[in-house]
């Protein structure tokens, strides 16, 4: 054949045409897409049924715990009631029976507010849902200028989901005539940054011991507990500076 000149040629290749080659390669693709949409779907309803069951065998966890807390508040109660029929019986009744009575009374108090607290996250209101800062409490430790502190931060909610977010805890008060806050985490070795991190489900403790300035005289606590996610909630608490003596 003559050649143009200039012109760049290009060798020619036969090649056998197998249209049946290509339909299987078609189907084979489309398979693997199939089980790869498959897996996916499976992989993701296996992981939202062991969720399921995590939560339903804790709320059963917490079910267990309420009725042995009320049995054992219970028991408390008929002890009080016969010490009570003891000193009517005999009105010379002892110090140490009365003392007793007032420590057997306290335990039943701190056992139903236990109560209270798990029968809340399991059955919450309707007007008390969500993100919610529960009890804090600030105890003396015997040195100066020193204290425990214990704080619970709480989902109240019907269908509990893993919550995260963060927490600020800070103590407002005086030095030298002046107000100051300060944050947990110049205070307190337990806490690393003023963002305390929140991940839990039903609740969670935030607790450690905290020192105090020399000069600074505390007058409250001011918390802030923010959650992340796709329904951010925001929840702020103030309480008065209140100490509890050994």
């Amino acid at each position: 054949m003559a050649q143009v000149k200039g012109s760049k040629q290009y060798r020619m290749v036969v090649v056998p045409y197998r249209p049946v080659r290509r339909v299987l390669l078609a189907l084979v693709l489309l398979l693997l897409v199939g089980l790869a949409v498959a897996g996916s779907f499976y992989g993701g309803h296996h992981l939202g049924v062991t969720q399921q069951a995590d939560a339903v065998a804790e709320r059963n966890r917490l079910r267990k715990e309420v009725a042995s807390l009320t049995g054992e508040a219970e028991q408390l109660r008929q002890q009080v009631a016969n010490l009570r029929l003891g000193s009517e019986v005999d009105q010379q009744a002892s110090e140490e029976m009365r003392n007793q009575v007032i420590a057997l009374k306290e335990e039943i108090t701190a056992l139903e507010e236990d109560i209270t607290f798990y029968r809340g996250l399991m059955s919450p209101s309707a007007n008390n849902s969500g993100l919610t800062i529960g009890s804090l409490n600030v105890l003396a430790t015997g040195m100066p200028r020193q204290f425990e502190y214990k704080l619970v931060v709480q989902q109240l909610a019907t269908d509990h989901q893993v919550l995260s977010g963060y927490l600020n805890f800070n103590i407002v008060g005086r030095r030298n005539e002046t107000v100051e806050t300060l944050s947990l985490h110049l205070l307190s070795d337990q806490v690393e940054s003023e963002d305390i991190r929140l991940r839990f489900r039903y609740f969670q403790n935030i607790e450690g011991r905290l020192t105090l300035p020399e000069g600074f005289e505390p007058e409250r606590i001011e918390l802030v507990a923010r959650s992340t996610g796709r329904n951010p909630e925001t929840v702020e608490k103030k309480f008065g500076w209140l100490v509890q003596e050994l």
